[in-house]
């Protein structure tokens, strides 16, 4: 079924990924192909992140992504999942620190960001391998490179 994603710009940072880029790949991580559903990109500036980590994660730092499912009231009828908010410092930062190409990593933190909110989750080592794989699985199918391939698991 169909993805619709709406995409918020609230930060003008350089080397912003497009609008499609980003819908695209939302909707490439979409799994349920039979139900409908909506979902908000929104593009944030390290203030805005830091904010939001804090009052929501006890954490007083900029992060590359937050998700936020939403559980609708069962009397409303709404195919909203949740809204992702991505800093855009953080995650050029991020891809210049790895030497990763910024576009790939982008495209992995909206991803992850939709497993997330699809109730996938890493807090346990089967968990993360089961995450890590479909996050390979959906970036390589894109064209992108596995997104953990230089991670050493010892």
């Amino acid at each position: 079924m169909a993805l619709a994603v709406e995409v918020q710009l609230a930060t003008q940072a350089p080397g912003l990924p497009s609008e499609k880029q980003l819908r695209d790949w939302a909707t490439a991580a979409w799994l349920d192909e039979l139900q409908d559903a909506e979902v908000v990109v929104r593009v944030s500036d390290e203030a805005e992140s830091r904010a939001l980590n804090h009052e929501y994660r006890g954490k007083d730092s900029a992060t590359n992504v937050l998700s936020f499912p939403f559980d609708p009231v069962p009397q409303l009828e709404l195919n909203h999942i949740g809204d992702l908010v991505i800093c855009a410092t953080v995650v050029q930062r991020e891809a210049r620190e790895q030497g990763k190409a910024a576009e790939a990593h982008w495209a992995h933190m909206v991803v992850h960001g939709m497993l997330h909110l699809q109730g996938y989750d890493h807090e346990t080592d089967p968990q993360a391998e089961g995450m890590e794989a479909l996050e390979t699985d959906i970036l390589t199918g894109l064209g992108y490179p596995a997104p953990y391939a230089d991670e050493e698991t010892t």
